[in-house]
């Protein structure tokens, strides 16, 4: 028989990974992509033509022009401050022989994990020009005719903002020094230069790039914060670019609307800005002297100085992190908060309070509900997105990974704003005043902080062990199931957290966002904050605190000291 001379049929191949990819891709560009663009359309189209009316007259404003510039200063100055602080602090407890280094670090962080309004709340404790804890005390231990500090100033505004976010740069700062190859300060050291000199000479200029995405980050941080400027800077008049949106949507009208949206594009046309330089621009730089290597710093003696810094960061801990959180925890216990905290002073009817009234029940739930939802949901798409990123080529991988990262980097009040013009029936979809909408604000918000987690861990796992599991005849989604996920258990849960945590205590989309039956934990509490008892505000605070706390713990045990908050 002769051999068929007819042309072999070529098999389809379809990649369901290509699917995936497509999907969540089409779920960003829904819920994320679209409702940014229609915001700016929007801003651009108010008349239904072309024009920049709107901006011209959101800024003929002279208020809305002195938030631009209240809030252009006060997260510059809390970036350079964070900076200051950050890095010092990070290479004390990463290249030196620093005592109780681990515990330092653990306190440094713990801000991180923290909502932002629980520490504005703490310091107004400490800092109330008239009933201040800390201010009091100085008065009466100097003897002076009035309180020596004011919260409610600019000055107060960049203080707390900077107590916040300088571990964010401490976070950046200290990866990027443990990633660093150590051998050039070694080579300095060696050629007999000092500690001192190998710090300005050698180890700050690799780091350079790490500094300048870290004081990135706390600028777009500062300058996108609510709840602290509307705690500390409400009450002094001094207003900020989200503050003046939340007013703008408060009063209801088209004409607000459309002024809130024109202030909310200037924000995000500079958060973006800087995303674009930390991402395309600084991370092209990150690490150019990462060696492939596991290899460990030769670490600094401190010499004399070793009890003194130690000290030194010892005062700077307990003033920044723990005197400010206990005196919100005392609080929280004190009937009369301008009176010093005895036995006839003391009460536990606030902590009644939040435990048995209905309406913070029933928030709490929300925040419960919400918050595991979208961290269930998030943490499953990071994981599927790290393993497409990490361990295939199939195309089109790096879009969503650039839409999720575009999600994080917006400001929470932008996104928020979005949804609400997008996500209310006006274009088919109606998830206005339900947790549906604030899941998926979460989700777009914080999934970048999962996904990098587990892209992390993924990375430092040989592929061989995958690929032994698919020689024997498994599929990748069953090698993923089977291989990949428990190798990387601890962080897909410390990541699972990382999303669950934020969303859970989350203000500012929230107070866009909520309705009489979805508000949430965060709302609650500032509502508290703000309008009603300052006890119950602060005992929700603290037990938020100790929530932290038992997470961190839970984390660590869960993934066998490998994660911690």
């Amino acid at each position: 028989m002769q051999p068929s001379l007819a042309p072999a049929k070529k098999e389809l191949h379809f990649d369901i990974k290509w699917l995936i990819v497509a999907a969540i891709v089409a779920l960003l560009l829904i819920f994320e992509v679209f409702p940014l663009i229609y915001l700016v359309l929007r801003s651009v189209f108010s008349t239904g033509r072309f024009s920049i009316e709107a901006f011209q007259r959101v800024y003929s404003y002279e208020l809305n022009w002195e938030a631009v510039r209240n809030t252009l200063v006060t997260a510059t100055l809390s970036m350079f401050f964070g900076i200051m602080i950050a890095f010092p602090l990070a290479w004390l407890v990463g290249r030196t022989n620093l005592y109780g280094k681990k515990f330092f670090r653990t306190l440094f962080v713990m801000t991180y994990m923290v909502p932002p309004y629980v520490g504005a709340m703490a310091w107004l404790r400490l800092l109330n020009p008239r009933v201040g804890t800390l201010n009091v005390f100085i008065q009466k231990l100097l003897g002076l005719p009035q309180p020596p500090f004011n919260i409610y100033s600019i000055g107060g505004l960049v203080w707390v903002l900077t107590t916040f976010y300088y571990p964010y740069a401490f976070i950046t700062i200290s990866r990027a020094m443990e990633k660093m190859d150590p051998s050039l300060e070694e080579a300095s050291r060696i050629s007999g230069a000092s500690p001192l000199k190998t710090l300005f000479t050698v180890t700050l200029p690799m780091m350079t790039p790490s500094i300048v995405a870290a004081a990135l980050l706390v600028f777009v941080s500062a300058a996108s914060c609510y709840g602290i400027p509307s705690i500390i800077g409400a009450p002094g008049q001094i207003h900020t670019v989200t503050t003046r949106i939340i007013d703008f949507v408060y009063i209801g009208s088209q004409e607000g609307l459309t002024d809130a949206t024109t202030l909310a594009v200037f924000l995000m046309l500079i958060s973006n800005a800087v995303l674009y330089v930390s991402t395309f621009v600084l991370g092209r730089r990150q690490y150019i002297t990462v060696s492939g290597k596991s290899t460990r710093p030769n670490i600094v003696d401190l010499g004399r100085w070793r009890i003194l810094l130690t000290v030194l960061v010892a005062l700077f801990s307990i003033v920044i992190v723990v005197i400010p959180f206990v005196t919100v925890a005392m609080t929280s216990v004190t009937v009369n908060m301008g009176k010093p905290l005895t036995t006839s002073n003391f009460t536990w009817k606030f902590w009644e309070r939040i435990m048995t009234r209905e309406s913070i029940l029933h928030s709490a739930k929300n925040s419960l509900i919400s918050g595991t939802i979208a961290a269930t949901a998030g943490i499953v798409i990071s994981l599927t997105m790290a393993y497409l990123l990490v361990r295939t080529n199939v195309k089109g991988k790096r879009i969503p990974d650039f839409l999720i990262t575009m999600g994080s980097g917006t400001p929470s009040i932008v996104i928020a704003l979005a949804l609400i013009m997008t996500m209310s029936g006006r274009f088919g979809i109606n998830i206005y005043n339900t947790l549906t909408i604030m899941i998926v604000a979460y989700m777009i918000k914080y999934m970048l902080m999962g996904m990098r987690t587990i892209v992390s861990a993924m990375a430092q796992i040989h592929p061989s062990l995958e690929e032994a599991s698919q020689i024997s005849g498994a599929g990748w989604l069953r090698v993923l199931k089977d291989v990949t996920i428990p190798l990387i258990g601890p962080s897909v849960v410390a990541g699972w957290f990382l999303i669950f945590m934020p969303s859970f205590y989350e203000l500012t989309m929230s107070t866009l966002l909520y309705s009489t039956d979805t508000k949430t934990l965060g709302y609650e509490l500032f509502t508290y904050q703000t309008y009603h008892s300052q006890q119950t505000a602060s005992a929700l605070a603290t037990a938020i605190l100790l929530m932290v706390i038992v997470v961190n713990w839970i984390l660590n045990k869960l993934t066998k000291g490998e994660f911690s908050i």
